[in-house]
């Protein structure tokens, strides 16, 4: 798979938590860091997503906000 997106980083898959229309996806990206990502119930059947499957998280933002 290629992608223009850099901030490619590859995990595991910790849990996948279904809702009516859309999942929670928790991957593991190593040293205690958790990364969420929002997607869609058919997604996750089309990728047949399941605890301990090891992924990429694909980051694509057009903004970056820092608040204190």
């Amino acid at each position: 798979m290629k992608l223009s997106a850099r901030n490619q980083i590859i995990g595991k898959v910790l849990e996948v938590r279904r809702g009516q229309t859309t999942a929670h996806v928790r991957v593991d990206i190593g040293n205690g860091v958790i990364v969420t990502s929002s997607i869609t119930n058919e997604a996750v059947d089309d990728l047949g997503l399941k605890a301990g499957d090891e992924v990429v998280a694909i980051i694509k933002a057009s903004d970056v906000m820092v608040g204190k």
